[in-house]
């Protein structure tokens, strides 16, 4: 199994595309005025802090103040945790007190930034945790003996007199001791800084700020099935080279400068990948479809089989169109980044080993995917309910805002819904005002309506109120807005 990754980069933003298997899996961009936060760490200002909510707003310098939940302040769960947990928000802070917070959560909609105080600093092969003894393992390091083989090769690397800890990545696996003791300076070093930035710095500041999107890929995306980084601008290939051979050394020969004159992303069919998944409705190969519909609070995919009749009987098309969705929303969640509350209507199935093996598919799915997940089994109605962290904003939210026409909500008015309203507002004004004549802004599809098939209406309130109302067209005004001008 081969993938390969594409890097599309222009003075605005950075487009990352994952290939497996002929098809976009992953997207990501990041614009320039807009880069993500998560991961940076700031020296803090503490706002206010809300005792009823075991809360505090910090000050990091953007427009909206962060948000800092107990749970999330280091010392509470330091040691043992559930009686430090007790302490409350307000013996551990106080307004005007300067701390070292790293985003773990961009802001999101009206929400401004997740903090926490236990700082960690993600390397190639390792995370530091400066502020933490223990050594963890990736879970994805299954096997027991190799995760004490890691975890013995670490504590040796580490100086006698280092105080903070280290979780190791699935990339240290086959790494030399080499490579891991360069990782190990590296993070400490950057530490260092940080830690001297705090004692010069005014509150708010940024005292570290996580990689580009294009340096994360070559640290964070790039595995052993990796065939090919492609990268479409001369000068930031060659400035991915110089990282590549100081940070990652081993990714250096995947990396390839794209020279083709056809766009970099027209030539994988990536620009139609993202138009679909900004699109509401998702195809299945089999003549099914999903519908993807994503809200505040949670979103919903549901399964349909369309014109999908194939099969020995029913239960055997809802079976098929159910497994082969599975696939399809997996890819979906990463495609378009979607988090939070997640609910799954499949096609209802009777016969309880569907039910298992439509799970069993969606797990193996799901596998691909390098976010925090959690699924749980079909409910009693039928639904299969899944959370998926979200750590930075959905494709939609970062492409796309609420139509000004319907403001987001999917629908507008019809055009004989909006005649009736004027006709309202007419008989309204007219009891209120003495006009000479009454005139109707509006669009050119509502000013039709009045024309035609309401024209018997508006003639008879004229008659009713003894004025005369004239029709304007105003072609900029979208289907649900109008204006009565009184003459």
């Amino acid at each position: 199994m081969s993938e390969d990754i594409l890097v599309n980069i222009t003075p605005q933003e950075t487009r990352v595309a994952l290939i497996f298997q002929g098809a976009v899996q992953e997207l990501h961009i990041e614009r320039t005025l807009s880069r993500g936060l998560a991961g940076n760490i700031y020296l803090g200002k503490v706002v206010r802090v809300l005792p009823g909510m075991q809360s505090a707003f910090i000050d990091i310098g953007l427009e909206r103040a962060a948000f800092l939940h107990v749970a999330d302040i280091w010392e509470t769960r330091a040691h043992d945790g559930q009686a430090a947990q007790q302490t409350p928000i307000e013996k551990l802070l106080f307004d005007g007190q300067s701390l070292t917070v790293q985003v773990v959560k961009d802001p999101i909609g009206t929400k401004g930034a997740r903090l926490s105080t236990q700082i960690s600093i993600a390397g190639r092969m390792l995370v530091y945790l400066p502020q933490d003894r223990h050594i963890g393992i990736s879970q994805r390091i299954e096997n027991e003996a190799e995760r004490e083989l890691l975890k013995n090769k670490v504590q040796k690397l580490l100086p006698p007199e280092e105080k903070g800890g280290f979780i190791i990545r699935t990339m240290a696996e086959d790494a030399p001791d080499a490579d891991l003791q360069m990782d190990i300076e590296y993070l400490r070093k950057t530490w260092s800084s940080i830690t001297l930035l705090t004692k010069t710095k005014p509150a708010p500041t940024l005292l570290h700020q996580d990689l580009s999107l294009a340096q994360r890929v070559l640290r964070d995306f790039v595995n052993d099935e990796t065939t090919t980084i492609q990268v479409d601008s001369r000068e930031n290939f060659q400035k991915l080279q110089e990282f590549a051979a100081s940070y990652t050394p081993s990714v250096t020969e995947r990396l390839m400068h794209y020279t083709g004159e056809r766009p970099l992303f027209d030539l994988y069919g990536v620009e139609e990948e993202i138009l679909e998944a900004l699109s509401r409705r998702v195809p299945l190969k089999s003549g099914g479809y999903l519908i993807v519909d994503q809200t505040e609070a949670m979103t919903t995919i549901d399964v349909n089989t369309g014109s999908f009749v194939n099969g020995r009987n029913f239960d055997d098309t809802i079976f098929k169109t159910n497994l082969e969705a599975a696939h399809a929303i997996a890819r979906q969640l990463r495609l378009r980044n979607l988090g939070g509350i997640i609910i799954l209507d499949f096609i209802d199935m009777e016969n309880g080993e569907h039910k298992s093996a439509v799970l069993a598919e969606l797990h193996k799915a799901l596998l691909r995917d390098r976010t925090k997940k959690s699924v749980s089994e079909f409910s009693a109605l039928g639904l299969v309910e899944m959370t998926r962290k979200r750590t930075r904003e959905s494709l939609a939210h970062i492409l796309c805002e609420p139509c000004p026409a319907c403001n987001g909500k999917g629908q507008v008015k019809t055009a004989r819904t909006i005649c009736y309203e004027i006709l309202r507002e007419v008989l309204r004004e007219a009891k209120q005002f003495n006009p000479r004549e009454f005139r109707i802004l509006a669009s050119q599809v509502v000013v039709d309506m009045f024309l035609e098939e309401e024209s018997q209406h508006l003639a008879m309130l004229g008659d009713f109120i003894r004025k005369p109302i004239s029709l304007q067209v105003e072609t900029v005004y979208p289907q649900e807005q109008y204006d009565i001008i009184l003459m």
